[in-house]
């Protein structure tokens, strides 16, 4: 007499699978995850580019033309002195569309809403909700390693947090990373362990390469902290 074959699985048998894709699903999770964070990062850090390709064309243009208000935000800090004040210069001189300034704002967890008033050279814009970025002052004056544009979950030469000191969520990155972009052009995204300088010379040394300085620093000197007059939302 012939006898079939068994196909079906057995308990142990299944038992065995299951613990196998577990055990692979512990190891494929934190990967999914820090790629779709440094994903985001990428996104977040192109966005920043736009807003410095924007600002650096309009401070050149002003430099070229001896027009004293397309500049940058550190050379006219009474008028600019705010991320709204800012990013409607830009629009107004055609820089940057109010569609693109919601745009470029908003990230993971950071969504920022543009309101317009008014069209062409006398709109003004309006920003609500929170900025992904916050915007330094630099000048023309600044060195390229000069930061112009910071995720708005870094604050200068300070440790990340997942929470702000309110205790609402870091956003966009929390202490995951954090994005910056320099007057010189290069942008950079950044791990937790690079938030804060090392010890003595060199340390500053790197982090100023690495991360950059804020504009009122001298070469070699770090002050913890967001720089005066700093643009932000909220």
């Amino acid at each position: 007499m012939k006898t079939r074959s068994q196909s079906a699985f057995t308990l142990i048998e299944m038992l065995v699978v299951i613990s196998i894709i577990a055990v692979l699903a512990a190891f494929a999770v934190p990967a999914l995850t820090s790629a779709l964070t440094k994903g985001q990062m990428t996104g977040t850090m192109n966005n920043g580019r736009q807003l410095y390709l924007a600002a650096q064309q309009m401070a050149l243009d002003g430099a070229a033309n001896s027009d004293p208000n397309l500049v940058w935000p550190g050379d006219d800090p009474a008028t600019l002195g705010t991320l709204n004040a800012y990013m409607t210069r830009l629009a107004q001189n055609d820089y940057l569309k109010a569609g693109d300034v919601q745009k470029l704002l908003s990230g993971p967890g950071a969504s920022a809403a543009v309101a317009v008033a008014g069209a062409g050279a006398t709109q003004t814009l309006t920003i609500t909700g929170n900025s992904a970025f916050k915007i330094y002052p630099v000048a023309d004056a600044n060195a390229s390693n000069a930061i112009f544009a910071v995720s708005s979950n870094y604050i200068y030469a300070q440790a990340l947090t997942p929470q702000t000191a309110g205790g609402a969520p870091n956003n966009p990155f929390g202490d995951k990373g954090f994005v910056v972009q320099r007057k010189g052009g290069d942008a950079s995204i950044l791990r937790k362990n690079n938030a804060t300088p090392g010890a003595g010379a060199a340390g500053t040394a790197t982090f100023e390469a690495s991360v950059g300085k804020v504009p009122a620093d001298a070469q070699g000197t770090v002050t913890p902290g967001d720089p005066a007059g700093y643009l932000h939302q909220p």
